[in-house]
């Protein structure tokens, strides 16, 4: 299994908006880097549902239950999206101050590329963050 974070702004798509809707297709993503690492998740791997701009916090984790495929809101056909579902919110919010403030996570791809909609989390990453967001790794 791997492990991610994907950014969005609560005011476009929240994570209590993913609650409700109990899956979505992970669309929009128009950098090639985020893009490639959308070709690269597998189902059954987990990310972390990050609020960005607004509230710059991890608040959830969901499950890739569908690998990636054409975007259809992209008419060129360059992008692809994936499928998710929530699994659970986190007990405790884990912002962005407290992730740069943690030096195990100073190489963690939201601290060093913060523009980046999709990112890889390493495995040890995964396993501070969930600590610190109370819940099992």
């Amino acid at each position: 299994m791997r492990y991610w974070l994907l950014k969005s702004e609560p005011s476009a798509y929240s994570w209590d908006q993913l609650v409700k809707d109990g899956r979505t297709n992970w669309s929009g993503v128009r950098n090639f880097q985020a893009a490639n690492n959308l070709k690269a998740m597998k189902n059954g791997d987990r990310a972390f549902f990050y609020h960005s701009n607004e509230g710059l916090d991890i608040v959830g984790i969901v499950e890739i239950v569908k690998e990636a495929y054409p975007d259809a809101s992209d008419k060129q056909g360059r992008f692809v999206m994936v499928d998710v579902r929530p699994l659970q919110p986190v007990k405790q919010p884990v912002t962005l101050a407290a992730i740069k403030a943690e030096p195990k996570l100073a190489d963690l791809a939201l601290v060093k590329q913060s523009r980046l909609s999709v990112v890889p989390v390493a495995a040890e990453e995964w396993r501070i963050i969930c600590k610190m967001a109370g819940v099992p790794a």
